[in-house]
């Protein structure tokens, strides 16, 4: 008996959503995508906190998709290693694998929760009480069992895409907006600011008697975000827009079709944005421990070399409490800012190359898990019949192997590249989190226009 048939008799207990019993229309799925970003919204009406992970400080969304998206990597590895047996093409086995992400995530969410609570996030346990502790983990586990629910209602058809990259694409945005446009005023000793960027601007150059001086504090001023962020950010935003068109065209032809030929694409970011989700994953899982050894025993051995920590200065202490200022969890964080990758440039180094080759390792990785290596998809071509045209069926996995293996690992290097670009240009949302929303909305894109097409091709219409 495998792993997954041992999970059977608890498939009953797990929450789930039924699937549509009829065709959801468009204006279904908006309304359902809609609500439930409102839910995961309402959480948090008045703050605008973390980006990595979609997770907000001290409120019900304190543990964000963290253990569902952690829960639900390491299960896929562990199936695409073979340690659990999982056939993606039987209906049963694809049901379980289901139940086994829920009742991992959920044990996860859980077991976060309480380290939380008992080392001291929110306070010493004796002083908030064991009762108030209890009432605290239950509330968190509730939240997983809300946003697990979310996620699996857009999966069954009822929204677009997935709730976990809506999330995270939705929380970062509004990041972006926050710091952009922010009327919250803070005094750091030169004066009451703006914290928006954009308003900043204005107001220095409205009240400020020297133009040059207030236009020039409105783009480079160091303790807040300013117009120089917001326009790196737009920046990293168009180039990577423009790299998700980048793609290699194969010539093929359908056996099915009688021949007829078609053209199949490899795009550069072959793995989309799953480098950089498991480089995300790996870190904030480094900081959660990091944390924890740092709140339990801060002058130990073992917490110097993970991880010491300190309190945020005021650029960034909307979106977070604690920055590591040492250790391991300080060195695969980005530079806070441009000044602080030139006093420690080893720093700026490391993470750079930590993330290239994370990305790229994980890239590679991802595409022998996740059915879309180069024997993955030449097993596919030949059961649909296709092949490449001028070869034969032979020589499928020998083309494909020219272009696959390179495609994962160049595009999670350069999904890395733009990541730490991001980061040293000091752009608002963080390197990492504008290119999870980049990737993110593009797939939302390119769903929604599929979907399109199919409805006209329903109609009668063809495409090219």
């Amino acid at each position: 008996m495998t792993f997954l048939h041992l999970l059977r008799p608890i498939m009953p207990l797990l929450p789930e959503v039924a699937k549509p019993t009829s065709r959801v229309t468009r204006e279904d799925k908006f309304m359902w995508t809609a609500v439930a970003l409102g839910v995961y919204m309402s959480s948090d009406p008045f703050y605008w906190m973390r980006v990595i992970l979609a997770s907000n400080r001290g409120t019900l969304m304190e543990l964000g998709v963290s253990p569902l998206v952690t829960t639900g990597m390491v299960l896929q590895l562990l199936a695409g290693s073979k340690v659990i047996e999982f056939n993606p093409d039987d209906k049963e086995d694809r049901v379980l694998f289901t139940g086994a992400q829920k009742a991992v995530g959920l044990l996860v969410t859980l077991a976060m929760a309480t380290a939380y609570v008992m080392s001291g996030m929110y306070g010493d346990v004796g002083a908030i009480g064991m009762g108030n502790g209890i009432l605290i983990v239950a509330q968190l586990f509730m939240s997983g069992i809300v946003l697990l629910l979310l996620d699996e209602l857009l999966q069954k058809g009822y929204g677009y895409g997935s709730g976990i990259s809506l999330f995270i694409a939705a929380h970062i945005s509004e990041t972006i907006l926050w710091k952009a446009f922010s009327p919250t005023t803070i005094n750091i000793g030169n004066g009451t600011e703006f914290e928006g960027a954009v308003l900043a601007f204005f107001h220095l150059i409205i009240v400020r008697p020297n133009k040059l001086l207030a236009i020039r504090e409105g783009l480079y001023r160091q303790h807040l975000p300013n117009m120089t962020n917001l326009l790196s950010t737009c920046l990293v935003f168009a180039l990577c827009i423009y790299m998700q068109g980048w793609r290699v065209y194969l010539n093929v032809k359908l056996g099915k079709a009688r021949g007829a030929e078609q053209k199949y694409p490899i795009k550069l970011f072959y793995t989309s944005n799953m480098p950089i989700i498991l480089q995300t994953a790996f870190v904030s899982n480094l900081y959660f421990v990091s944390q924890m050894l740092y709140n339990k025993a801060p002058k130990s051995i073992l917490s110097k070399i993970v991880g010491q920590w300190e309190a945020a200065p005021p650029a960034l202490a909307s979106s977070t409490h604690l920055v590591p200022v040492s250790g391991l969890a300080y060195y695969v964080s980005p530079p806070t800012t441009l000044s602080a990758m030139f006093r420690d440039p080893f720093h700026a180094i490391f993470y750079l190359m930590f993330t290239l080759t994370a990305c790229a390792i994980f890239g590679k990785m991802w595409t022998e898990v996740s059915g879309t290596s180069v024997r993955d998809v030449s097993r596919k071509m030949r059961e649909q019949q296709i092949v490449m045209k001028g070869h034969r069926e032979s020589a499928t996995a020998k083309i494909l192997a020219r272009y696959i293996p390179i495609a994962a690992a160049l595009g999670g290097i350069c999904i890395g590249l733009l990541t730490v670009l991001a980061d040293y240009m000091g752009s608002i949302g963080s390197g990492t989190g504008i290119l999870l929303t980049v990737t993110i909305i593009y797939e939302f894109y390119e769903a929604f226009m599929q979907e399109n097409q199919d409805a006209l091709r329903a109609l009668g219409y063809k495409f090219g």
